[in-house]
């Protein structure tokens, strides 16, 4: 059977999450569409300076991991995304009001193979236009998947 992925927001995470764990079980995937990866550490960020607590980012990134025993950093998909090795199509909004152009092109960047691609959205801050991108403009993601599961 052929095997393509398509995942969202933190499904997306928990497919870096998965390749860089268990990659053995990523063998038979043909490609992935990740919608819209996003680090912990970038949200808290952007929640904190709309609050006016920027500067309070180390102090919750340490309280989290009191309370997980992880950091900000350990639960990046930036991270996890350097052991992909299935042709990989990310697209995000650019202008992302919970995130920043910087950490999905980190994610992006990290990823170690040739056959990959980012899409940016444009012109909006709107998370959700990102989930919506498939339903309004799918052809990307549907000439990515055609051309690696054929």
């Amino acid at each position: 059977m052929a095997v393509g992925l398509f995942s969202r927001c933190n499904g997306a995470n928990a497919n870096l999450y998965a390749v860089h764990t268990q990659p053995r079980f990523f063998d038979d995937v043909r490609c992935m569409v990740l919608c819209q990866p996003l680090s912990v550490g970038s949200v808290m960020k952007r929640t904190l300076e709309g609050m006016g607590l920027g500067e309070r980012l180390d102090q919750l990134d340490r309280e989290i991991q009191l309370a997980a025993s992880l950091t900000f950093n350990q639960m990046s998909p930036n991270l996890w995304a350097r052991s992909v090795q299935t042709p990989t199509f990310v697209y995000q909004v650019h202008d992302d009001a919970l995130t920043t152009p910087a950490d999905v092109q980190a994610t992006f960047d990290a990823i170690p193979i040739e056959d990959k691609a980012l899409h940016w959205i444009r012109d909006t801050t709107k998370r959700w236009d990102g989930y919506l991108e498939f339903q309004r403009r799918p052809e990307p993601m549907i000439a990515w998947f055609d051309r690696h599961m054929a």
